[in-house]
């Protein structure tokens, strides 16, 4: 385990416990959550280091790494995706070129990848957790598990980061990646959780997107904003992540009570939803747009 002492954002050392939760996916421990007093970026703290974090994602409950559709939040959720991947290839062409060069990092399984390579982009994924990437090299994406194997003159349209940036470990070999292999004038593209939400603020310890140790990071918008434009961006765009907010509030609820109250969860998303028409900023995941400077 590895504790962080100063905030990754702003560099403030003015340092605050925010919460406890457990983790409900593998382990059952109580991890904590540290907020800066200065920017308010929530960060898990003591957390597993680079080389512990692998057992942490080794559950079959782990929707994004093993492809499973065991139980109605699964399958709902691969229901739902097949949507998603078209609206994701329709937002990116809008704000880039048509039928261009992508990478996802952090890739998954790969279905993102391949409904792009389906639809006549070049892509290529990078993906560290072996079982998710054996499914993403079925499926006919070109993915590795080291960042250093993709040739050096690499030179992408854009970049992608679904639910990911939330995960990493190190920002400086991130963004050094990233700025090394996209394009000037670039998209880079970034969805994360936000706990500044609804339904965020309404299940507390037990919202489903903390997902306590896998997500080291809690972002709200502002520490988006400012985390990436200060490694070379600049934000053009923010959008809503609309069906996040039903997903996250039914596994909130079976964390709350073991059994899910899929009518309260419902509700509960549907609310965060309304309450963000207003705060176009406050929806319980959102995509950043931004443009390589």
């Amino acid at each position: 385990m590895e504790t962080i002492n100063t905030c990754l954002v702003c560099g403030s050392q003015e340092i605050n416990h925010f919460i406890d939760c457990k983790d409900f996916t593998f382990s059952q421990k109580i991890f904590s959550i540290q907020e800066c007093s200065k920017c308010k970026f929530k960060f898990t703290s003591p957390r597993p280091t680079f080389n512990e974090i692998s057992s942490y994602y080794k559950s079959e409950d782990y929707v994004s790494h093993t492809n499973t559709k065991n139980g109605l939040i699964n399958r709902l959720y691969h229901l739902i995706r097949t949507y998603t991947l078209i609206k994701k290839l329709q937002l990116i062409m809008r704000f880039s070129v048509k039928k261009g060069k992508l990478f996802d990092y952090g890739c998954g399984t790969g279905a993102f990848l391949s409904f792009c390579k389906k639809n006549g982009w070049q892509t290529f994924g990078f993906e560290p957790d072996d079982q998710a990437r054996k499914i993403a090299i079925d499926n006919g994406a070109d993915v590795s598990n080291n960042t250093d194997s993709f040739d050096i003159n690499l030179s992408c349209d854009v970049f992608t980061m679904w639910h990911v940036l939330e995960h990493v470990h190190d920002f400086d070999l991130l963004f050094s990646f990233i700025n090394k292999h996209l394009k000037a004038n670039g998209l880079f593209v970034v969805a994360v959780p936000n706990p500044t939400s609804f339904d965020a603020i309404y299940y507390k310890e037990n919202w489903a997107a903390f997902d306590l140790p896998r997500h080291l990071y809690h972002f709200s918008p502002e520490n988006v904003k400012d985390l990436v434009e200060k490694n070379g961006f600049k934000l053009i765009k923010i959008m809503p992540m609309v069906f996040d907010s039903f997903y996250v509030s039914m596994l909130s609820e079976k964390y709350k009570s073991v059994k899910v109250n899929y009518f309260k969860a419902f509700f509960v998303g549907l609310k965060s939803n309304l309450k963000a028409i207003n705060n176009p900023t406050e929806y319980s995941s959102q995509i950043y747009l931004f443009k390589k400077a």
